[in-house]
């Protein structure tokens, strides 16, 4: 099995970026699509920094046969379980599954589809954005976190990701991980979403700097309910870091509302809302953020794509 391809499951930019690496770095990958494609291979495009560089990734169909043994999905987390629903009939309980998408969730949902899976979790800080179909700008180097909960030491299909990825670490303690990104997404995203500001208005904003507060005290009070008071004794510094360093930054969730397109809300602050009822903390700034932009969605008028 590890001289099996990794099947890369939405070509968008985190897809694309993540496949041109480990196909650079000695793991073989192909591009799955949802149509088959006309060529057995597909252009990527990788821009950074100024330069450029082209490889030609093997290509494939959802619908295609042949067994998978490797799968990572890179789809946006409302069409995860649907994604590696489409492609099930492909997979066995020796097939490993990487899930890389924005949010929590959508990993339980698929256990209940699919029990005995062997499902990885990952986050990553990379960044980067389509200029093209399988044409993208990497824009910012970043790190990428991957384990599955119980598991402290990496298995051996992980060396050859790390050496291929570069910054790309075996977390023992991924759920802690998967929730420190949930929560910092939780005060920034929707507000930024909400207001069409860049993540550095929220700071710069008086009034949008008091949302931000009330946000992290709600999300600290379900952080500590739910275990991770690491994250919550944290949460407000982070927070306002990674507010400072993508100051000139769209968040996803304010590019989607602005395209038309649905957003990863009921995976961010939806997973945090449902965390916090079942622990019986009072979230009333998050709830009603999270209405706003359901709200905001049920009027958005566009496409429906599953790749970021």
């Amino acid at each position: 099995m590890t001289d099996s391809p990794w099947h890369i499951l939405g070509a968008g930019a985190i897809g694309c970026l993540f496949a041109a690496k480990l196909q650079r770095g000695g793991v073989p990958v192909t591009l799955l699509l949802r149509t088959s494609p006309a060529a057995a291979t597909l252009p990527v495009v990788v821009a950074s920094g100024g330069n450029s560089s082209e490889l030609a990734l093997p290509a494939a169909g959802v619908g295609d046969r042949g067994y998978i043994a490797q799968l990572l999905v890179t789809t946006k987390a409302p069409d995860v379980v649907t994604a590696v629903m489409s492609v099930s009939d492909r997979l066995d309980r020796n097939s490993r599954v990487v899930l890389l998408a924005n949010g929590m969730g959508f990993a339980a949902e698929l256990q209940r589809q699919l029990p005995g899976m062997d499902i990885y979790s990952g986050t990553t800080t990379e960044g980067a954005y389509r200029i093209g179909p399988q044409r993208v700008c990497h824009a910012g180097h970043g790190r990428t976190l991957v384990g599955q909960p119980g598991l402290t030491q990496p298995p051996d299909w992980f060396a050859p990701w790390a050496e291929a990825l570069g910054e790309c670490c075996w977390e023992p303690n991924i759920e802690q991980a998967l929730w420190e990104k949930l929560a910092v997404n939780c005060a920034i995203n929707p507000l930024t979403a909400l207001h069409r500001c860049n993540n550095g208005e929220l700071l710069r904003n008086e009034n949008l700097a008091d949302e931000v507060d009330r946000l992290c005290g709600e999300i600290s009070r379900v952080s500590d309910a739910a275990g991770f008071t690491a994250v919550s004794q944290a949460l407000r510094g982070t927070v306002n870091r990674v507010i400072t360093a993508t100051a000139d930054n769209r968040s996803s969730m304010l590019q989607d509302v602005l395209a038309g397109r649905p957003t990863e809300i009921d995976y961010i602050t939806g997973h945090l809302v449902a965390t916090a009822r079942r622990y019986g903390v009072p979230v009333p700034c998050n709830e009603e953020l999270l209405l706003q932009i359901r709200g905001l969605e049920s009027r958005r008028d566009g496409p429906d794509p599953v790749q970021r």
